[in-house]
This record gives structure tokens, C-alpha cells and sequence, in this order.
């Protein structure tokens, strides 16, 4: 048992090892995100909604049918059923009922309907596409941040690690008498602050991975780590033939929002004549199968005569005078038998009853309802025109925006790889006359922290020029990939 132990460790580690090894490429988060984002997924439930909607429309054309069943006892005065007989006695009774409505003709609102619904359906779908868009991008910058937070990281861990060995030098030259301890004091100073930025660098590669994994639905406390393309590797298209006009000609017919105005236009046209539709006559077809029964049991008894008594009647005596009219008086003797209802088979079949006809509604007067409701459809087209038109505008200006602002982000990141090289000749030619004692340390760090800050502008700017070409390209229809 020992020895089974043993074994499973190597093998425990192997296994955390592998899955330490499945890192995430852009790819695998983009399509993660676009299945398990809560928003992508609420959007969804809005698409499975519509689809709903228009099924039931479809079928709302085909007849009605309806079954329905009436089971009582009744007690005291009512009306009996199976013979329509107003009686006082109690019985159980039971009612069967089969229903059919038919629209003949309604003005084809029904049909409008059903094409608005699936129109709206198309739209839910187009809604989908366009949440699944903007969570794409949202990950591909989250994924960038990622990066440029990892290059950060490196430049403040090369920052520290030149520190230290700079410290080490200046130590033995301070124990050999060369250089006084205050050179010693001001790289430890410095070597503090750089290790102060290489944390804070750690820590923001930990807090951006937390944006990403928030992104993507994942739990923060799962294991995470990403494939790291070298930034100066990740491909971009030429600004040149990212031409704004020709972008937002593109976008017009891939970008799922204009999808979604078109189709809901659509909706709206088709809402609007089944609105105009609800003003005029309609027609249906109905009939029915129905039949009860009804059950009751009432005691029989023997009648015996008691006597005689008035029954308020009189007859002539033939002499000119007048004798009451007696009637017998019986009450119950022995229980003789029962009066029992028909038998259930032989109630329904002389109950069965059926009815055919047609029916017309006339709309006359109904508080202006329907014709405020196709009034409203109007409106509502005039709306949906009008967020077409801004929708348009606002993508035509966020491109022109974007590749305003990829130009700049190139001019930026063409003059911070300027500023580095500068950066570095003058810390090359300061390290050398620090080194022959002709610059002090604090100049020395000076210079140092001033290519530190060049570095770490220049990284920002390149991971900024790559995100705004990203986002031209994703407005062209370029598939986002790095």
C-alpha cells in the first residue's frame, strides 16, 4: 500500500503539471467568452424568447381544440341535466365538452403577425452575434492587457536584477576605498524602488489576469495562465489599407447592429399591418360536441290512506247548495324501491348535442384602442428609422475615431522606439563615465530610471497601436487574432 503511494505522487505532479501547461491562447478565449459570458448567455435566453414567440405564432393559424370536463353534486333546487326538469333533490353530475374556432378571415393581421415575430426572431439572433462581437474585443484587449502587463513585469525584473549587480559593485569599490558609502546609499535607494515597481508590476499581471478570467465566467480562484506571443510578432495590417471610408462601407454589412435595425424595421412594418389589420372585420368558424350526465337515487315509498281533507273546491248539491270537495290524504308506508337515473351510455347519447356556425366581429366602437395601437406602430417605425440612421452615424464616427486614433498610436509608438534607443545611448555613455569616475551615482540613476521610462512607454505604446489596429481590423471584418 506504501509503495501504490509512492507511485501516485510522480504521477500526481505529472498531472498537475500538464494542466499547469494548457495555456490560453487568444483563440481558445474568444470563443470560450462568446459561450459562457453572462451577457452572451442573457442575450441567448432573449433569442430562445423570440423563437418562442414566433412558433406559437405559427401555430395560432391552425384551429383551436379544446376538450373540457365538468364533474358536481349538486343539493337543494336546480335544474336536473338529463331531463332539464327543475327538481329538489341531490345528484351527481358529470359534463363533456369538445371545442373548434377556425379564423376564416381577419384582414391577414395574423399573417403579419407571424412575420413580424419572425422578423423580431432574426433580430434576437442578429442581438446574439453583436454580444458575442463586443465580448470578443472586450477579451482581446483584457488579453493585451495581459501582455503588456507581462512585458512590464520583465522590464522592472531586468531594472532590479541591473540594481543589484550594480550595488555589488559599488560595495566592493566602497570596501576598497574607491567610492564613498554614500554611492552604497543611493543604490539601495534605488535598488528599493525598482523592487517596489517589480511588485506592483507582479501584481498588476495578477489583477489584469482577474479582469480576463471575469470575462470569461471563470472561477478567479482556478489556475490561469496564457500563451505569450512576443508583441513585435503579432500580426497587424498595413494602416494604409485600413482606409476609413472603405472600413465603414465593410462594417455596414457585417456588423451584427445594422443587422439587428434592419430586421427589427422589418418587425415593425409587419407589426404596423397587422395593427391595420385589427380595424377591420373578422371571420371564424366555430363548433362544438357536447353531452352530460346526471346521477340520482330517490327512495319510493307505499302510499296508505289517513283520511280526508279539504280541497278547497266545491261542487253543486242539485238543490241549490254547495258541498267541499274532499281529497284523500296519504303519507309513506314501507320503502317500495328506487327512482334511479338513465345509465351513463344511454345520458350521453340522449344528451349528445352539436353545434356549428360562423361568427362576425365588427370592430365599431372600442375606446380608440386598435386605432391607437396602429397609430403607435407608425410611430414606433419612425423610431426604429431614425436609430437606424444613428447607429449608422455613430459607427461611420467610431471608425474614423479609431483610425484617428491608430495613427496617433503609431506615431506614438515610432517615437517612443526613438526615445528608447536615445535612452539607451545616454545610459551606455553614462554607465562608462561612472564607471572612470567622472558622473555621480545619483546621475547615473537618473539616467537609468529615465530609460526604464522610456521602456515602459514604449511597450505601452506598442500594445496601444496594436489594440487600435485590432480594433480597425475587427471593424473590417479581419477575424481578431494575434
Amino acid at each position: 500500500m506504501y509503495r501504490k503511494k509512492l507511485l501516485f505522487i510522480p504521477l500526481l505532479f505529472l498531472i498537475i503539471g500538464a494542466q499547469s501547461q494548457d495555456r490560453w491562447s487568444l483563440r481558445k478565449c474568444v470563443d470560450y467568452a462568446r459561450q459562457n459570458n453572462i451577457s452572451v448567455k442573457q442575450m441567448q435566453l432573449q433569442a430562445e424568447q423570440s423563437d418562442i414567440n414566433y412558433k406559437q405564432s405559427v401555430l395560432s393559424k391552425f384551429p383551436s381544440l379544446n376538450f373540457s370536463n365538468t364533474d358536481g353534486f349538486r343539493y337543494g333546487k336546480s335544474q336536473n341535466p338529463s331531463t332539464g326538469i327543475l327538481e329538489n333533490q341531490n345528484y351527481f353530475s358529470i359534463g363533456l365538452n369538445l371545442q373548434t374556432n377556425a379564423e376564416i378571415f381577419n384582414f391577414f393581421s395574423k399573417k403579419n403577425t407571424i412575420l413580424a415575430n419572425k422578423w423580431s426572431l432574426e433580430a434576437a439572433k442578429a442581438s446574439v452575434d453583436k454580444a458575442q462581437n463586443d465580448i470578443s474585443l472586450t477579451v482581446a484587449n483584457a488579453y493585451l492587457q495581459i501582455l503588456l502587463a507581462n512585458e512590464q513585469q520583465e522590464i522592472a525584473d531586468v531594472q532590479v536584477k541591473q540594481s543589484i549587480s550594480q550595488l555589488d559593485l559599488i560595495k566592493k569599490q566602497v570596501k576598497a576605498g574607491a567610492l564613498p558609502e554614500l554611492n552604497a546609499t543611493e543604490i539601495e535607494s534605488q535598488l528599493a524602488t525598482d523592487s517596489s515597481n517589480l511588485i506592483s508590476a507582479i501584481g498588476n499581471v495578477k489583477q489584469t489576469k482577474y479582469i480576463l478570467k471575469s470575462y470569461l465566467n471563470l472561477d478567479a480562484g482556478l489556475p490561469f495562465e496564457i500563451e505569450e506571443p512576443k508583441v513585435d510578432q503579432i500580426p497587424v495590417e498595413d494602416i494604409g489599407d485600413l482606409q476609413p471610408e472603405s472600413v465603414y462601407t465593410s462594417a455596414l454589412a457585417n456588423q451584427p447592429q445594422q443587422r439587428v435595425n434592419d430586421f427589427n424595421l422589418k418587425a415593425a412594418e409587419k407589426n404596423a399591418l397587422a395593427a391595420k389589420g385589427a380595424l377591420y372585420p373578422s371571420v371564424s368558424a366555430f363548433g362544438s360536441l357536447g353531452s352530460n350526465y346526471g346521477y340520482f337515487k330517490t327512495p319510493v315509498f307505499e302510499q296508505v290512506l289517513s283520511g280526508y281533507s279539504s280541497s278547497g273546491l266545491v261542487i253543486s248539491d242539485g238543490q241549490g247548495g254547495y258541498v267541499d270537495v274532499q281529497r284523500p290524504v296519504f303519507v309513506n308506508g314501507a320503502k317500495s324501491g328506487y327512482i334511479k337515473s338513465q345509465g351513463l351510455g344511454d345520458q350521453f347519447s340522449n344528451n349528445f348535442g352539436q353545434q356549428v356556425g360562423l361568427s362576425i366581429s365588427v370592430p365599431i366602437f372600442n375606446g380608440g384602442q386598435a386605432k391607437a395601437v396602429y397609430q403607435r406602430s407608425k410611430l414606433a417605425i419612425k423610431n426604429i428609422e431614425y436609430q437606424k440612421d444613428l447607429d449608422n452615424k455613430t459607427l461611420k464616427q467610431d471608425i474614423y475615431q479609431a483610425y484617428n486614433s491608430a495613427a496617433v498610436a503609431l506615431e506614438k509608438f515610432t517615437s517612443s522606439r526613438r526615445a528608447v534607443e536615445s535612452a539607451q545611448k545616454s545610459f551606455d555613455f553614462a554607465t562608462k563615465r561612472y564607471n572612470v569616475g567622472m558622473l555621480s551615482t545619483l546621475d547615473l540613476i537618473t539616467t537609468q530610471n529615465n530609460l526604464l521610462r522610456s521602456k515602459l512607454e514604449y511597450v505601452s505604446n506598442h500594445f496601444d497601436y496594436v489594440f487600435r489596429m485590432k480594433v480597425l481590423e475587427f471593424y473590417r471584418g479581419i477575424e481578431l487574432k494575434l
